[in-house]
């Protein structure tokens, strides 16, 4: 990679500062529970997350995990519990006020606009970050067009970054499903994110797709300096990227701590390899 490149990336960096030092808490999750009906979802749920490092949520299906980042990212609403990000206790928000606040994500199935480019579709991501209104922009003119080439410009950094320059012009809908999946990380990335969710980033790739991604994760995190909370089912990739993982079963922590810990954990063991529960 280009000096060039780290120039305007360590300028991502700046942009998205806070205040906060690198290893000290960026989200903290204090006693969440979520409920559908009479379903638990999750149940009294604590963990933080530390600014410039990758955090794992792991467990089996039906753990809780996409439920929780939901309810970092807005969508769900608990019923119990707080959420303090960049030392501010969050209230009750949409998961468009919550990228405005610095969260992005991805989703486990790929949600893009097909027929649009993947130059297009990561130009959206930038839309938490516009300073004119639909007026300036429908003039393109002025204030307006400088601010266009200004995103165009950060965009077509984050193309070369993810190595996706002979797809710039190609409908997502064209692409294969790995490829899909780098397009949906590059529209993440294009919001500067303080904090980026990664929800199966990995899910029905191949080897050598894994190893891509994978690669750009480490890049994303050690490069442009993001803090990244993930969910991955596979459990190489979770010990090999992560700093720190926190295990979910039914809707409870069972574990949490450096990958090491995790891996030697009796009750994080037993989750994974299906041992029954009692009965209550």
């Amino acid at each position: 990679m280009n000096v060039h490149m780290r120039e305007d990336m360590s300028l991502h960096s700046m942009r998205a500062d806070d205040g906060i030092a690198k290893g000290e808490e960026l989200l903290k999750v204090d006693n969440i529970s979520l409920s559908f009906g009479g379903v638990k979802a999750i149940t009294d749920i604590s963990f933080d997350i530390r600014k410039g490092e990758i955090r794992a949520i792991i467990g089996p299906n039906g753990a809780g995990k996409t439920s929780m980042l939901n309810v970092i990212n807005g969508f769900y609403y608990p019923q119990e519990g707080t959420i303090t990000f960049r030392g501010k206790r969050r209230r009750r928000v949409r998961p468009h006020e919550t990228a405005r606040e610095g969260i992005a994500r991805t989703f486990q199935n790929i949600a893009l606009f097909k027929g649009m480019s993947t130059l297009d579709n990561i130009m959206t991501g930038r839309i938490t970050l516009q300073k004119r209104n639909m007026f300036w922009h429908g003039l393109w003119t002025g204030p307006a067009e400088r601010e266009e080439i200004e995103h165009r410009e950060a965009v077509e950094r984050i193309i070369d970054f993810l190595e996706i320059e002979h797809i710039r012009k190609t409908p997502v809908g064209r692409l294969p499903y790995g490829l899909q999946k780098r397009v949906e990380l590059g529209r993440a990335l294009a919001a500067e994110p303080a904090l980026l969710l990664l929800d199966e980033p990995m899910a029905g790739m191949n080897l050598e797709e894994k190893e891509d991604m994978s690669r750009f994760i480490l890049d994303v995190n050690q490069q442009y300096g993001t803090t990244i909370a993930l969910i991955e089912h596979d459990m190489g990739v979770v010990m090999d990227l992560s700093d720190r993982v926190v295990v979910l079963d039914y809707g409870k922590k069972i574990g949490d701590g450096t990958p090491d810990e995790v891996r030697n954990n009796q009750d994080v063991i037993d989750a994974y390899l299906g041992v029954p529960h009692e009965e209550a």
